[in-house]
């Protein structure tokens, strides 16, 4: 594969996913926010994420998303992890559908990849993430619902 093509890949069974425009929008994330870096994403289920969340930061749950960026200047972005349980429980709080869920979870994540981190930046990263979610035409994202 180029380093320039981004995958996404699908640990998560039989969940009712629409996967082409998921993969139409990894590649909008890699072409528009990521200036043509590539990454990697697997949207998989909670054990999975739990165990990736123990082993690498310490924490013994499950979360939404995971980002591991390569630190490069150039070349691939790094990898990223997403729940599909977890995304489905906020697509449901939040009055909208799962797809639309990892899309927000893969916008947060392509962005901490870039280098982005939304805990002491004065605001930055919020304010990127909700210019792209408008451009996208998402709901609200992660760190504006944290805020609410």
């Amino acid at each position: 594969m180029p380093p320039s093509s981004s995958s996404l890949l699908f640990s998560c069974g039989r969940v009712p996913l629409n996967r082409s425009e998921l993969r139409q929008f990894a590649t909008r994330l890699r072409d528009e926010v990521a200036n043509g870096r590539a990454f990697t994403c697997l949207v998989t289920r909670d054990a999975e994420l739990r165990r990736l969340n123990l082993q690498f930061l310490g924490h013994d749950y499950p979360t939404d998303v995971l980002s591991f960026p390569t630190g490069a200047r150039d070349g691939a972005l790094g990898e990223m992890a997403i729940s599909v349980d977890r995304a489905a429980a906020q697509a449901e709080e939040h009055g909208h559908g799962v797809d639309d869920e990892i899309r927000i979870l893969m916008l947060h994540g392509v962005l901490h990849l870039t280098g982005m981190d939304h805990v002491g930046d004065g605001g930055r990263m919020r304010r990127v993430e909700t210019r792209w979610r408008k451009t996208f035409g998402l709901p609200a994202g992660l760190i504006e619902r944290a805020r609410a």
